[in-house]
This record gives C-alpha cells, structure tokens and sequence, in this order.
C-alpha cells in the first residue's frame, strides 16, 4: 500500500458539497451489494443532514473530511453518538458511538479509511466517547475486513424475522453496541434499548 499526503481536519460548511458526493457514491456502491437493502438517499436530505451536523456548535456528532495534496476531499468519517438507554433498561450506559467511513475509490489503498478512522478515535476519545461500533451489513466484506484491520471485532448478533407478508415490506433489526434498532422499509421504526 502506498501512503499518500492527507490532512485530516472537521468538515466545514464548505465541504458539504464533497460530502454529499461522498454519501450519493457511497449508496451506489451499497445497491451493487444488495439492492434490496441499501437505497439512494435524496441529495436535500444528505445536504440537511451534514450542513445541521458541521453546524452544530455544541459538536454532539462528528464529521471528518481528508484533503489530498491537490485540497480535494478523498473522503469522510461521521462519528453518530448512541443516545444512553434509558433508567428502567438493564444495558449499562456506556459513552457510545458509530463510526461511518467512506473514501473514494480512487483514493482507496493509500491509507486513506486508516487516518480517517484513527482520527476519528482521536476526536471521540477527546470527548468522552469510549466505544466505538461500525454497523456492517453481512455482504459488505471489504468493510468488515478494514474495520477488522482496525481491531474492530464482531459486537452480537442481530435475528429478524418479516411479520408482514407484503413482499415490498422488508423488517430488519440493527444492533449497535448498545441499542435495537427497528427498521421498516429502511425506515427507523422506533429506537429501544429492551429485549423482548
């Protein structure tokens, strides 16, 4: 693998542009995967979702851009705080978060994903966050092999099962190191922190 010159550095306003891109390619990638389970987001939707994120002062959530040599964005990291589970709930609270990473795939092999996830470590530790979870679907190897690389290690195990026979209706449940997510139709149903 040969290293390339980046500076990694918290995304800008000006660099929702990039990331948008980023997130449109990223989906693509994901359909060749699976169709049926990953999605083209609409570009607003992508461009309110970042532009809210390198807004907010407070800095709840992250987002972490790699430039080349040339300036241009290579690509992204989002570091997604996990909300504690509530009091009446037996999982401990744990400071948690979801690491999302994409790189262009021009830019893939040169060390590229490596500094954005390492600096992403960096930016969570410095705020607290002390476990870090990457949310992998079981056809995506090549993601599993990097996060895997990076000492990530297999968290659980997440069972689903279709309760609605309507075939365009698909029901999966995502779990994340601390919380079940219901999804439906690619939609968050409801977020709980319980087992049934």
């Amino acid at each position: 693998m040969q290293e390339t010159r980046l500076t990694v550095r918290p995304a800008t306003l000006a660099d929702v542009a990039s990331l948008v891109e980023l997130r449109l390619a990223n989906a693509e990638a994901h359909i060749a995967l699976d169709a049926a389970t990953y999605r083209v987001p609409a570009r607003d939707a992508i461009t309110r979702h970042f532009a809210a994120i390198v807004a907010d002062e407070a800095g709840r959530d992250g987002v972490l851009v790699a430039e080349g040599h040339d300036g241009q964005v290579v690509g992204m990291v989002e570091v997604l705080r996990h909300s504690d589970p509530p009091d009446h709930q037996i999982l401990r609270p744990e400071p948690s978060a979801q690491v999302h990473t994409v790189v262009l795939p021009d830019a893939r092999g040169l060390g590229v994903g490596s500094a954005l996830l390492t600096a992403a470590e960096q930016w969570a530790s410095d705020r607290g966050i002390t476990y870090l979870s990457a949310g992998i679907y079981h056809r995506n190897v090549d993601a599993v092999r990097f996060y895997s690389r990076h000492g990530y290690t297999n968290a659980g195990l997440s069972l689903g099962k279709s309760v609605n026979e309507r075939p365009q209706c698909r029901h999966r449940s995502q779990f994340t190191s601390m919380h079940h997510r219901h999804i439906v139709n690619d939609q968050p149903l409801q977020d709980r922190q319980d087992t049934p």
